[in-house]
């Protein structure tokens, strides 16, 4: 699968941009804030039909224009695929297939399998559970649609058990009856995806070990952590335990809207006790491991994006990184960087077909 050529209208800093890509890599060179990084999150909008850095739609609609609209032509199984991504301030973000309107933007995730490596991945180490939450939750929700309704219907119930508790406190009042119902269907659509995270770490696991011991070395042992209350107790448990604190609360304090993912090296946090050098390897090992699930998964190869990564790292984990995607395990590549010798330099090193575009 790949990317032949992109159109933007009022897409960020770009009033009118086209674009014919290269079927192998694709380089965007120039100084920071010329727009390198928001034709990565263009393609990475068509793919999953919202902003890698900006979810709300509004904030990627040029300065002064009312609209904007993704245009992208891919190629997936010898077929050409239409992708068009519009939103006009005040409507709803519309995404077309070949001229044909989605009744919901969810069914389109996993259609065209994207993974994204960027700066703003630090997130992952230093924010909070939601983040990995999220990471687990998109690559899971790329080749396994099933999951993606469930998590869809979990959270639509969680706001109306969140509601309902805060009605109760409002009007002290109570009624189990109403929250037995909510506890039975969180309890029935959480449990699907406790298991199913669960099931994916177990095979996910591995795969990222192997990719970070090929970018750092075989010296640093480095692990991820399942943390959930419901790896003790099923979620109907937990929620009878916790009612009276989430009464309380006014929310729903258990669940797999909870769960966390640990990241550790050498045993300890990655956040506090892994270098600078570290956790950028960390980092680019989960998103190189996430791509080799997906491509496993979903049988195609996504699009990789590699937003300004060469930056911070020394030369021995970049011709690693570069050794990595030089082989047919690779599909179609975008790199961003501020230095068009260096990224010249590292995209000779893959001997394959390239473009550099300087911004």
């Amino acid at each position: 699968m790949f990317l032949k050529n992109l159109t933007l209208i009022n897409y960020k800093n770009f009033d009118s941009k086209e674009l014919e890509f290269d079927h192998k890599i694709n380089c965007f060179v120039g100084a920071n804030g010329i727009g390198k990084t928001n034709i990565l999150d263009a393609i990475y909008h068509l793919c999953f039909g919202k902003s890698y850095f900006n979810p709300l739609a509004t904030q990627n609609v040029r300065h002064g224009a009312e609209f904007f609209v993704i245009e992208g032509l891919f190629e997936k199984n010898e077929r050409a695929e239409k992708i068009v991504c519009s939103f006009k301030k005040g409507s709803k973000k519309i995404i077309k297939k070949n001229g044909k309107t989605y009744d919901k933007l969810s069914d389109h995730i996993g259609f065209l399998p994207l993974v994204i490596v960027s700066p703003a991945d630090r997130d992952l180490i230093i924010a909070g559970s939601d983040t990995r939450r999220k990471l687990i939750d998109s690559v899971i929700s790329q080749s396994d649609k099933a999951y993606l309704q469930e998590l869809i219907k979990y959270n639509k119930v969680l706001v109306q058990r969140n509601s309902l508790l805060k009605y109760f406190a409002a009007n002290q009042t109570f009624d189990m009856g109403t929250l037995s119902v909510y506890n039975e269907q969180l309890h029935q659509y959480g449990t699907t995806i406790f298991e199913k995270r669960a099931l994916f770490l177990e095979t996910f696991i591995p795969i990222f070990k192997e990719q970070y011991q090929k970018i750092a070395g075989d010296s640093e042992a480095v692990s991820l952590g399942y943390e959930s209350k419901m790896l003790q107790d099923p979620l109907a448990l937990l929620l009878e335990k916790n009612q009276e604190r989430d009464r309380a609360l006014q929310y729903t304090s258990v669940g797999i809207h909870k769960d966390d993912l640990s990241f550790t090296i050498a045993g300890h946090p990655i956040k506090k006790f892994g270098s600078q050098g570290q956790q950028k390897s960390f980092l680019i090992a989960l998103k190189f491991a996430q791509f080799q699930f997906i491509k496993e998964q979903a049988k195609t190869t996504p699009i990789l994006l590699l937003d300004d990564i060469f930056d911070k790292l020394d030369a021995q984990r970049v011709s690693h990184i570069v050794s990595l995607v030089n082989d047919e395990n690779f599909g179609q590549l975008f790199i961003s960087d501020t230095h068009a010798d260096r990224t010249e330099e590292v995209v000779k090193k893959i001997h394959q077909s390239y473009k550099i575009y300087k911004l």
